[in-house]
């Protein structure tokens, strides 16, 4: 499974981009169920965000979809978290 994180926006409208391929990962499972629970509360245009907050666009293989700040699901925050490394 290739995860892609695109994030954009916040105060100063900085764009972040990072990715995870977990075919050769041992928490491959984990990373999976996190990534499925994440796309399925996802919208598929982009959602009306609040000023300065982010938006992120979640790929996982083939699929897409769309979240903003502050209406991120626990599962899309952990994701974002973990293939941004960093707060999200």
């Amino acid at each position: 499974m290739h995860i892609h994180i695109r994030r954009t926006g916040g105060f100063a409208g900085i764009e972040r981009r990072a990715e995870v391929d977990t075919s050769a990962r041992s928490d491959a499972d984990a990373w999976h169920t996190l990534a499925e629970r994440s796309l399925a509360h996802g919208h598929t245009e982009p959602p009306v965000g609040v000023p300065d907050g982010f938006c992120y666009r979640i790929t996982v293989d083939d699929t897409t979809v769309y979240c903003s700040d502050p209406r991120l699901t626990d599962e899309q925050r952990t994701l974002i978290t973990r293939v941004l490394k960093e707060g999200a």
